[in-house]
């Protein structure tokens, strides 16, 4: 199928799969025309929104009169139908193809059940005005950490920087460290010192920021704005001039973007 001159890409930046696709398409040099979609105010539930998307969710593309959602598809359709991407992001070869695909088959359950779990029980159920379960995020927690053990001793090889024995990136690699960077606007010290204990992870971590520069921090802007908010709201508590006791309460940080 030959692609649309004009490919439109929805996304909200607060999205790990968004984030994702959106490094995806930067560092392959796949021109788009961006649509931000604020899940906080519930523009995914729009009428509009959802003639592009039943499902309701971020991102989707939409490439002529074909229309595409889920990240992990969006990115195997682009490597495939998109000139100059270069092979390593899904390899033609079959048998690395399904290195690949078992990856992130892996990560919905386990990265990022733990991840999202984590994240929204402990920053984004206040901001959007819902009750956070102490119990869930404490089961998420040991998902996280479960897997990120996984992919200390399983995923990253000695010897191969990248997942499932990979010379080169993968679009698995991106899928999985964009969800890693959103545990950054988590104010919780046993996250950071579990993931920070985790040495091929953190030097995974690195490697990818190296291998998608400029675009890595791009597209990260909105996650670093939220920990600098963060950062500034636990020093005006220690200094008494403001802020949120304990600096748990993540709602400044997000709803001032």
């Amino acid at each position: 199928m030959a692609p649309s001159s004009t490919l439109k890409l929805y996304v909200d930046l607060m999205s790990q799969p968004s984030r994702a696709v959106l490094l995806f398409c930067r560092v392959n040099k796949i021109d788009v025309e961006l649509h931000l979609v604020n899940i906080q105010k519930g523009e995914q539930k729009t009428p509009e929104f959802r003639a592009i998307n039943p499902l309701g969710k971020v991102p989707c593309i939409v490439d002529g009169r074909f229309k595409l959602a889920e990240s992990h598809a969006i990115m195997k359709y682009l490597a495939s139908t998109r000139p100059g991407v270069a092979d390593h992001w899904y390899p033609t070869d079959v048998q690395r193809r399904a290195k690949i695909d078992s990856v992130l088959d892996w990560h919905h359950l386990n990265i990022r059940r733990g991840s999202m779990t984590v994240v929204f029980n402990m920053a984004l159920a206040p901001v959007l005005g819902l009750k956070a379960d102490p119990r869930a995020a404490a089961e998420g927690l040991a998902i996280l950490k479960q897997s990120l053990d996984v992919m200390e001793t399983v995923w990253l090889q000695e010897g191969y920087p990248f997942l499932a024995g990979g010379r080169q990136p993968s679009i698995a690699d991106l899928s999985v460290v964009c969800e890693i960077m959103q545990l950054q606007i988590l104010s919780n010290d046993e996250v950071a010192t579990y993931l920070s204990s985790k040495e091929r992870v953190t030097a995974w971590i690195a490697t990818m920021k190296k291998v998608t520069t400029p675009h890595f921090d791009d597209v990260h802007k909105i996650i670093y704005r939220v920990v600098g908010r963060r950062l500034q709201e636990t020093q005006q508590v220690k200094a008494g001039t403001g802020g949120h006791v304990n600096g748990e309460n993540p709602k400044p940080a997000l709803s001032k973007l």
